[in-house]
């Protein structure tokens, strides 16, 4: 991509998690001319600025140019490089070449930068909204995020979820199920097709996976609402596109839901009558994304209703109606194991795998593609920080959930893991036949729940609801928070009982109070088995750089802390 060579680029952004490091990364090694710019300090940026200058020595040394710091020094304008106060930084940090020059402009942004810039490359964390960005449209510059970089340059097919809720599982297991079936199914036909995974996670960022694409890879993408803000007319299209659901979300950053609509709508705005769009036709919002007329073929997901055209369960069979109702395979007790929400997660996945497979090999065999979807159906794991068990004996479980960042989330987690003695006893040929470690169920007096977090401008009306009904007071840990307040508040509206001392202010002391509290319940004469669910309910910026760094950190205090209370 020559095209930019020496174009000057500004990384609005830069951020801590990764995401401005990956894009600077890509424009540096394609010969740009980068300056970055950040709100926060360089000590707050210290890693991500480290990681930089690893990049332009390797570079340096790679090319066989001088790496002689004082030399290069001499050779650079004395503002080549800004800090906060815009003197000259270490000479550690000034590693590049004069024409490829990083340079910082930290604890502040200026619209100089912008006027400066030939491109605009804006972080997830920044709005469209904001003002610096609308200054760099009314100045026409070309603004670029992630997203917008992939859809413009990669090569192949492109699978792209959006949705509130069932991203991450749906965008994990399409990538494993045509992993395992095209090679099963294609090879053979000898078609060869690379599958990559990408997304709005640090660990699978669309920059890691942009330059492996190329005219025989399909890409599995998983886009959230503030990367699809910046995708436009005339960029490529996804092949297939999924809108898992739509529930209240995100509302700190849009004025209201239909905005938030609006900009989830965007996944499909470019397809055409050969692409694949593929609706939640139990969602109360699927009528409004069909009121934007997609001009995509669209199939239908739902849980409730058998459908004309799509994926559906009736009777605890799954079915495919395309030309010709197709069954799938049996899901007798599924959503009581895994939960409801991730029935919708599986339904979207062994679609838009289906149509992918049959739009590209047309020797498709339905009972090939069934009998192998038993198969992974077998070995089925939810992704990390979904609901994830992470340690069980034979009475405790503990779930980390700390991708659950809405109070649906929580609910969902509280209705899978409080299940009522009905399925207490599933029979073993079930457990092994799902490959799950499930040893048992919750009834609520063995339900422990650690919540709170940020608040997103969402209602918390339902999950105090769900809280009274499966939750004991004395099995409630709040971690404190903005969120946490209104969901106090409205326990108390409906008369639940808080107990003060089971507010705290750190996820260390959630998880200790948690853990004596099932030593209390543990008695030598209980027969009971207890689960102690982590389900946030909430944001974390208060208190962690994301919902990931939330999880890392509740397994790491788990593993030091657990083996005081397990005999």
């Amino acid at each position: 991509m020559e095209e930019f060579k020496n174009k000057k680029v500004l990384i609005f952004g830069l951020g801590i998690l990764g995401g401005g490091v990956e894009a600077a990364k890509w424009f540096y090694k394609r010969g740009a001319r980068l300056r970055i710019t950040d709100l926060k300090k360089r000590k707050d940026l210290e890693k991500s600025i480290k990681i930089l200058e690893k990049l332009m020595l390797t570079t340096r040394t790679k090319h066989g140019l001088n790496t002689d710091l004082h030399e290069h020094k001499n050779n650079m304008s004395e503002k080549s490089v800004y800090s906060p106060n815009q003197s000259v930084q270490s000479e550690k940090s000034v590693l590049s070449p004069p024409k490829s020059a990083i340079r910082y402009i930290l604890g502040k942004h200026r619209k100089e930068d912008i006027d400066w810039a030939d491109i605009v490359y804006v972080n997830p964390g920044v709005s469209y909204k904001n003002e610096f960005i609308q200054y760099a449209i009314k100045k026409k510059k070309e603004i670029v995020n992630d997203c917008y970089l992939f859809f413009k340059y990669s090569k192949g097919d492109i699978i792209a979820i959006t949705g509130t809720r069932g991203k991450t599982t749906t965008t994990t297991w399409i990538y494993e199920i045509l992993t395992y079936i095209l090679k099963e199914i294609l090879n053979k036909s000898r078609i060869n097709i690379n599958v990559l995974l990408g997304g709005n996670q640090p660990e699978h960022s669309l920059f890691k996976i942009l330059d492996k694409t190329n005219d025989k890879s399909v890409s599995v993408l998983e886009l959230s609402s503030f990367q699809l803000e910046f995708y436009k007319k005339n960029l490529k299209a996804p092949k297939i596109a999924i809108i898992t659901c739509l529930l209240r979300d995100h509302l700190n950053r849009y004025k209201n839901m239909k905005e938030y609509a609006k900009v989830k709508g965007k996944i499909f705005m470019n397809q055409t009558e050969s692409d694949y769009l593929i609706l939640n036709y139990d969602n109360e919002w699927t009528n409004y994304f069909l009121s934007l007329s997609p001009k995509s073929q669209i199939y239908f997901v739902s849980a409730k209703r058998k459908l004309n055209r799509g994926i559906y369960v009736n009777k605890n069979c799954v079915y495919i109606k395309d030309n010709r109702e197709i069954k799938i395979l049996d899901i007798k007790n599924f959503k009581e194991i895994y939960g409801e929400h991730n029935l919708y997660n599986l339904l979207f996945s062994i679609l838009a795998c289906y149509l992918y497979i049959k739009d590209k090999n047309k020797n498709f065999r339905e009972e090939t593609f069934n009998k192998l979807i038993k198969k992974f159906i077998k070995n089925l794991k939810t992704p990390k920080f979904r609901q994830e068990i992470i340690f069980t004996s034979k009475n405790l479980m503990i779930i980390n959930d700390s991708a659950s960042t809405t109070p649906d989330a929580t609910i969902a987690a509280l209705k899978r893991f409080s299940l009522t003695q009905k399925y207490t006893d599933l029979t073993q040929k079930y457990i092994e036949q799902f490959s799950i470690n499930y040893p048992f169920s919750s009834v609520n007096s063995g339900l422990i729940l650690i919540a709170g977090g940020t608040d997103k401008n969402l209602d918390f009306k339902d999950l105090a609801k769900e809280i009274k009904k499966r939750i004991k007071p004395e099995n409630l840990i709040l971690i404190n928070g903005s969120a946490t307040k209104k969901l106090i508040k409205e326990l108390i509206s409906i008369k639940y009982q808080i107990n003060k001392e089971n507010i705290v202010e750190d996820l260390k002391d959630a998880i200790l109070k948690a853990l004596k509290q099932f030593k209390n319940l543990n008695t030598n004469q209980s027969k009971n088995r207890y689960v102690i669910l982590f389900s946030p309910g909430a944001a974390s910026f208060e208190k962690f750089k994301n919902e990931f760094d939330r999880g890392e950190k509740f397994n790491k205090l788990i593993k030091q802390k657990l083996k005081n209370f397990i005999q």
